[in-house]
Parts: C-alpha cells; sequence; structure tokens
C-alpha cells in the first residue's frame, strides 16, 4: 500500500511540475510587459477574474494548448479584472474574458469570450508560427 501511495504522490508532482512549465502565466506587470514588447516577443494578455466562467473556461483551453505545443514561447501576463483598471483600460478590455495577442508591439490578435478551442489554437498558432 505504502508503494502505491509513493507512485500516486510522484505521478500527482510530475502532473504539478508539468502544468506549473506548460502555463507559463505571470501577474501582469508593467516592467515585464514592456521587456517583452521591446524584445518582439509573443505574448498574450489575459484580462482574468477570478469569478468570471468564461475566463475559466478560457485557461483550460491555454492549458491545453500549451500541453499540445511544449514547444511554444508564450508568455501570458493575466490583467486582474477587479484589480488592474489602468491596465484593463490600457489594453480596451471591455470585460473579463479579453484575449490580447501581440508580437512586440503589434496588436495580432484580441478577443472578448472566445471559449472555442480552434479559434484561440489558431490564432496562437499563427502568431507563434510567424515569430
Amino acid at each position: 500500500m505504502k508503494q502505491i501511495m509513493n507512485v500516486v504522490l510522484a505521478t500527482s508532482l510530475a502532473m504539478t511540475a508539468f502544468w506549473a512549465h506548460a502555463l507559463e502565466k505571470e501577474a501582469f506587470n508593467e516592467e515585464r510587459y514592456n521587456e517583452l514588447r521591446d524584445g518582439g516577443e509573443v505574448f498574450l494578455i489575459d484580462v482574468y477574474a477570478t469569478w468570471c466562467s468564461t475566463c475559466k473556461a478560457q485557461q483550460e483551453i491555454l492549458k491545453q494548448f500549451q500541453a499540445e505545443n511544449p514547444d511554444a514561447q508564450l508568455t501570458i501576463l493575466e490583467v486582474d479584472f477587479d484589480d488592474d483598471k489602468k491596465w484593463v483600460r490600457h489594453f480596451r478590455a471591455p470585460r473579463q474574458s479579453t484575449l490580447v495577442l501581440y508580437r512586440g508591439e503589434d496588436q495580432q490578435w484580441f478577443s472578448v469570450g472566445e471559449t472555442r478551442y480552434d479559434v484561440i489554437a489558431d490564432q496562437l498558432t499563427q502568431v507563434l508560427g510567424g515569430a
């Protein structure tokens, strides 16, 4: 029984490490935003609220995308819809569940409330493929 518990624990830890690596998500801060923008990186602004069911559906899509594309160089900066109003306005997010995809200074895609995997994945793939 102890061996089974050790296997379960090891598997659980491995999955946690996998998801932590697969979804490179960071709390938004201006310095990191400027670094990504000025460096010409591909990054996604995720205007998120903890109480938003659409946002939660988007998180699952982003996890799935990164699990299927582990080599994708995508950084996700999470803007808190309730607490980061300055940045919500800056990105012109009309509400939570807004996704804004950039390559450097150039906005590549803007979406509100999108929860279809194929739409989000196609946009990410197009922009990442052209990076």
